[in-house]
């Protein structure tokens, strides 16, 4: 299991796994992810060659004599990966055992390099997982090279005993490479299961085709359902598939992944369905946080100061009917909300009533980043929040003289909210223990583009 989680960390870092993907979105692996990988996959690559070799007859004494041939140790010294078009992954490594064979009168040690070449085929699973299987393999043996230098290591005993070793070693290593990938396809499958967004909410990922590979990269098309206490989260309109561009982002990234209007679509009516969005303000006596109570609203509407000739705290209950909306523009995000905010207070009884309700619309810009393996937003104020009244208890209301209060006891509290909200993030895709590093984020029209670096953390 330790060779298979070693090899799989090498494929892994291949592959776009999806941990957390969404709706629309494609995640593209390019070339200068190969380097990278190459030096963190030799040292697994090493462990997964340390096969055993079954004893050698010697024959060059007198009668057959069973001789013991232990790996000491193996270098791989060189690593090279490179996409194959319409295929997956091609892997040449060169690599130095060193064998001690345990002949009488004493032992031998050789050392033997070897080229080892495969083609890794990733294909998509009938569960909706990346699926490698090696389609071709072989191995090219060098000649060994005896450690000794004595006349003992004459050529009628090496030549036999390198063809002896040169037979097991060209069928096993290609057996442990493609035993590994098996084990790999087991560790894949475990990422089509639920992972947590919020307490009562998850997301589920797969892929939706078969992947894209060329010279260049390996694409994904992912698919994510969000789930609120077991429900799916269905947009209220087909989503339209999602083709990520050839140049965005920034050259040279190692991985690019574009997340669609239907990623953020989804998210916020997840949000809003869950009731997050909505929150309770509620004003203090005499506090410069939030001077809201009858006193001050009393001076703007003269019926509440009668009806509350003592200052009394006031209670906003903003909710959300309508699903928030993201505006994805060149260079620029936007989200609108659109809550319905009930004024209330509190009566001699303890109990509450309602003063008035208002309809809000509010602009908001909204930055987005990148911290490990989560999306991340925060959310600004654009311009003056409109105010309508929808009801009212209290007689006429002017909005206008309610402008410059708002900016104090709604938006403030408002944007601590959303922030804290978006702050805690959603996963992008990713394998465990891999970050994004040295993330740029990127708005084009209709989808969004991280460019980033990737981190495996041991």
């Amino acid at each position: 299991m330790a060779r298979a989680c070693g090899l799989g960390l090498l494929l892994a870092l291949l592959l776009p796994m999806v941990s957390a993907s969404m709706p629309g979105t494609v995640v593209r692996l390019n070339k200068a992810v190969l380097s990278s990988v190459s030096e963190i996959g030799k040292a697994p690559l090493q462990r997964a060659l340390q096969v055993t070799v079954p004893y050698f007859l010697d024959q060059s004494g007198e009668g057959l004599q069973p001789t013991r041939i232990q790996i000491l140790n193996v270098r791989v010294s060189r690593l090279d990966l490179k996409f194959i078009a319409d295929l997956g992954v091609h892997l040449l490594a060169a690599a130095d055992f060193t064998f001690k064979v345990f002949r009488i009168p004493e032992p031998l040690e050789l050392r033997l390099p070897v080229v080892l070449q495969a083609d890794a085929r990733v294909a998509q699973g009938s569960i909706g997982t990346p699926v490698v299987s090696i389609s071709t393999c072989f191995s090219l043996f060098d000649n060994a090279i005896a450690f000794d230098g004595s006349n003992s290591s004459t050529p009628a005993l090496l030549v036999p005993l390198q063809q002896h070793i040169n037979a097991v070693l060209r069928n096993k290593l290609c057996l442990s490479v493609s035993s590994l990938v098996q084990g790999l396809n087991v560790h894949l499958g475990t990422l089509i299961g639920l992972t947590p967004v919020g307490p009562e909410s998850q997301i589920r990922y797969s892929m939706v085709s078969v992947p894209s590979i060329t010279d260049d990269y390996i694409s994904l098309g992912l698919n994510a359902v969000l789930f609120l206490l077991g429900k799916p989260i269905v947009l209220p309109v087909d989503v339209t598939p999602f083709t990520l561009p050839q140049h965005v982002g920034t050259d040279g990234a190692m991985a690019t992944v574009g997340l669609s209007q239907d990623l953020f679509d989804s998210a916020l009516l997840l949000l809003q369905k869950a009731g997050a969005l909505n929150l309770d303000i509620t004003g203090q006596l005499n506090s410069d946080d939030n001077p809201l109570n009858t006193s001050v609203l009393g001076r703007l509407i003269p019926e509440v100061a009668r009806q509350f000739p003592e200052p009394m705290p006031v209670v906003l209950k903003v909710r959300l009917g309508a699903k928030p909306v993201a505006t994805l523009r060149a260079n620029n995000a936007t989200l609108q909300l659109q809550p319905v905010v009930e004024v209330l207070a509190p009566t001699s009884n303890s109990a509450f009533q309602s003063l008035f309700s208002l309809d809000v619309v509010v602009n908001l810009s909204l930055q987005l980043s990148v911290s490990k393996v989560k999306l991340q937003g925060t959310t600004s104020v654009l311009g003056a929040v409109q105010l309508s009244v929808a009801s009212s208890n209290v007689g006429f209301i002017d909005t206008d003289q309610f402008h410059a209060l708002m900016g104090t006891v709604f938006e403030k509290p408002l944007l601590d909210h959303l922030n804290a909200l978006l702050g805690m993030g959603i996963a992008l895709p990713n394998v465990v223990n891999l970050h994004y590093i040295t993330p740029e984020v990127f708005v084009y029209e209709g989808y969004v583009v991280i460019s980033s670096g990737l981190f495996y953390q041991r």
